[in-house]
């Protein structure tokens, strides 16, 4: 059986037959935040630090990835101008398209997000589209939020628009990122 079988096209029992390509276990093996990230940018078709995981401690949320917001600062549950504040507050998936034309706290997007070496024009582009995704306890308690975002100088140089088979995936990655042991009930890494 050293045959690939990932070329089967049935929909329902593609899962059941090749559980390793399933989006649930790739992401399940992530053991850290870090490579839980690079899954979700791999996915679609961001770079990794587009991604951004998020773990609600004591009414606030902390970066868990990109590395550099771990020490920028946390998000109050409770301001009014963050939108992973309002994605926890709310429990509800969000999706913007024109994400630059929403009022939000920019904080956070002004933190260079890499080394001098690593330096692309990336760091200066701001955030063009984003999709963020609470992420739930089975007994619904917020435990954090993850974001994918699309940079971009203006919207047409950010990529695709995101859609709402992507945020149904992202809802599905909220899910698994809940029994991660770096999210649970605030855990420590």
């Amino acid at each position: 059986m050293a045959g690939k079988s990932n070329s089967s096209r049935g929909a329902a029992a593609a899962p059941a037959l090749a559980p390793e390509s399933s989006l649930e276990f790739v992401l399940g093996q992530a053991n850290t935040p870090e490579k839980f990230c690079a899954a979700l940018a791999k996915l679609f078709g961001v770079r990794p630090k587009e991604v951004a995981l998020l773990r609600l401690e004591k009414g606030l949320l902390k970066f868990l990835f990109p590395e550099q917001l771990k020490t920028a600062g946390s998000i109050p549950v409770s301001s009014s101008s963050s939108v992973a504040s309002h994605t926890a507050s709310t429990k509800k998936t969000e999706l913007f398209n024109t994400f630059a034309k929403i009022k939000h706290a920019r904080v956070f997007e002004t933190v260079k997000l890499t080394t001098a070496e690593e330096a692309d024009h990336s760091e200066q582009a701001s955030i063009q589209k984003l999709m963020s995704a609470p992420i739930l306890s089975p007994d619904r308690k917020v435990l954090g939020v993850i974001q994918v975002c699309r940079k971009g100088f203006e919207l047409a140089s950010a990529g695709p628009d995101f859609t709402l088979d992507d945020l149904q995936q992202l809802e599905v990655a909220a899910k698994v990122a809940a029994t991660l042991p770096f999210l649970k009930d605030g855990s420590e890494l």
